[in-house]
C-alpha cells in the first residue's frame, strides 16, 4: 500500500477541510499495518437524471481512495432523495416519487463508471437499511440528537428566524444521512463544503450507536461556467458528463483562464506538479491560455467520451466557431520582437479603436474577442511571437501572424 505520506498528499489535494488531518494520519497507518483497506463513503441522492462535472469533484477523490488501494461506497439516497436535502434551501423541497428517484438512479450508475473502477466500487442503496427500521427504530434515532443542535444548522437558523417553515421531516435528513454512516460503519465520509453539517451528524451519531466516528472530507463547489454561482442545471451554467463532445469542449473553452486552474485541479488526471508547470508556462507567455484550456476539455471530452471524439470536437470548434463568418480580406500584421504588448494600445494603433479609452470601453462592454472568446481583461498583455485573431464588433477583425 502507498505510504502514509503520499497518500495524505494525494488526499489533501483539491480538499477543503479534512475533520481531523492527525486521526486520518493514524487511521491510514492502522490501514497499511492491518492491511484492511479504510471504508470511504460519498452519498449521491438522485434528485436530477444527470450528473455534471461539479458531481464529478467528489468521484475524482472517490477514484484517488481506490488509486490508493481503500475500499469506496458510492451510495445512492433512493431514500433520502424522496425527503430532499434542505441544505441551502429557503423553502421546503417538492418531494420526488419513488419511481422518479428509482429511475434517476439507474442513470447514475450507467455514468459513475465513467470515472470509478467498476470493479472496485460498491454501490449501497440507503432504503436498504431504512425501509427496515421500525418506528420505535426512528424513535430512537431521533432521540440521538437535539432540536437545539439542528437548529445550529445555517439554513434552518435563517428560516428560523424569518418565521420561514420548516418541516419535521427536514429535520429528519440530517438524521437519516447521518445513520447511513452507522449502518455503512464508514471510516471516510466525502460531501461538498454544503455538506458539512450532515457529514458532522453522521459523525456524533457513530459515536452514539458505539462506533469510532468517521473522519470528515469535505470538497469545494466547482463554479459554473459563469465563474460566480457553483455549477447548477437549474442556473444553466453546467457542463454535464452525458453532453456531446461538441458541446462540452465549447462550454469548457467558455470557461475564463483564471477558473480554468481551478477545473483542471479538481478534475483533471494531471499531476499538481505538470499542472504547475502548465501555469507557469502561461505566466511567462511560453503558453497561450487557450492551449491549455483546449488540452483540458479534450481531456474531459476523452473522458466521458472518447480520445477521437476529443479530436473531432477540436476540429468542429476551429472550424465553425473560430471561423464563423469571417470575411477573405481581414487585415494582417506580423507579431513583434520584445514585450507583451497592452491590448488596449495595440487595437489604438491597428485602426481598429479610435483610442485605448475607446478599447477600453469595447472590452467591458463585451465588444471584443481575442480567438473566438470574449476579452474581459482591459489589461490584457499579447505576447510576441505568437497568432491571434481580434474581433471588434461585428465587423472589424485583425489577423496578428506569428512570423516575426
Amino acid at each position: 500500500m502507498t505510504p502514509v505520506e503520499e497518500q495524505i498528499a494525494a488526499i489533501k489535494r483539491g480538499t477543503s477541510e479534512i475533520i481531523d488531518e492527525s486521526e486520518l494520519a493514524d487511521r491510514l497507518k492502522e490501514s497499511i499495518k492491518t492491511g484492511k483497506p479504510l471504508r470511504v463513503k460519498a452519498g449521491f441522492d438522485p434528485t436530477a437524471p444527470d450528473l455534471h462535472l461539479g458531481h464529478t469533484v467528489l468521484l475524482q477523490k472517490m477514484k484517488q481512495f481506490q488509486e490508493l488501494g481503500h475500499e469506496v461506497i458510492f451510495l445512492i439516497g433512493d431514500f433520502t432523495g424522496m425527503i430532499g436535502d434542505p441544505t441551502g434551501k429557503s423553502e421546503t423541497r417538492k418531494n420526488l416519487s419513488e419511481s422518479e428517484v428509482q429511475e434517476n438512479a439507474k442513470t447514475y450508475l450507467e455514468q459513475v463508471y465513467k470515472i470509478l473502477d467498476k470493479e472496485k466500487t460498491t454501490i449501497e442503496y440507503n432504503s436498504k437499511w431504512m425501509k427496515e427500521l421500525t418506528s420505535a427504530n426512528m424513535i430512537e434515532l431521533a432521540g440521538k440528537y437535539t432540536v437545539a443542535r439542528m437548529l445550529e444548522r445555517d439554513d434552518f437558523d435563517k428560516r428560523f428566524k424569518n418565521n420561514q417553515p420548516i418541516s419535521i421531516h427536514e429535520l429528519m435528513y440530517p438524521l437519516v444521512q447521518g445513520y447511513d454512516s452507522v449502518a455503512l460503519q464508514s471510516d471516510i465520509e466525502l460531501g461538498g463544503t454544503d455538506q458539512k453539517f450532515n457529514l458532522l451528524v453522521g459523525r456524533d451519531l457513530q459515536r452514539a450507536y458505539g462506533y469510532r466516528p468517521q473522519m470528515i472530507l469535505t470538497m469545494p463547489l466547482l463554479e459554473g461556467t459563469d465563474g460566480v454561482q457553483k455549477m447548477s442545471k437549474s442556473l444553466d451554467n453546467y457542463i454535464g458528463i452525458t453532453d456531446s463532445p461538441k458541446d462540452m469542449f465549447g462550454k469548457t473553452l467558455s470557461i475564463s483562464d483564471e477558473l480554468m486552474w481551478r477545473y483542471y485541479e479538481l478534475l483533471s488526471d494531471l499531476s499538481l506538479k505538470d499542472i504547475k508547470d502548465l501555469k507557469n508556462s502561461v505566466s511567462s507567455g511560453e503558453l497561450h491560455p487557450k492551449v491549455c484550456k483546449v488540452r483540458l476539455a479534450k481531456e474531459l471530452v476523452a473522458r466521458y467520451h472518447s480520445p477521437a471524439d476529443a479530436d473531432s470536437a477540436e476540429a468542429e470548434f476551429e472550424n465553425v466557431f473560430k471561423n464563423k463568418n469571417l470575411p477573405d480580406d481581414i487585415p494582417t500584421i506580423p507579431s513583434w520582437d520584445g514585450d507583451p504588448q497592452w491590448i488596449c494600445k495595440l487595437l489604438a494603433d491597428a485602426k481598429l479603436t479610435k483610442s485605448t479609452s475607446e478599447a477600453r470601453r469595447l472590452i467591458q462592454q463585451g465588444a471584443v474577442s481575442l480567438d473566438g472568446e470574449k476579452v474581459a481583461d482591459v489589461d490584457l498583455q499579447l505576447n510576441s511571437g505568437q497568432e491571434y485573431l481580434i474581433k471588434v464588433g461585428k465587423k472589424r477583425f485583425l489577423k496578428i501572424l506569428a512570423e516575426v
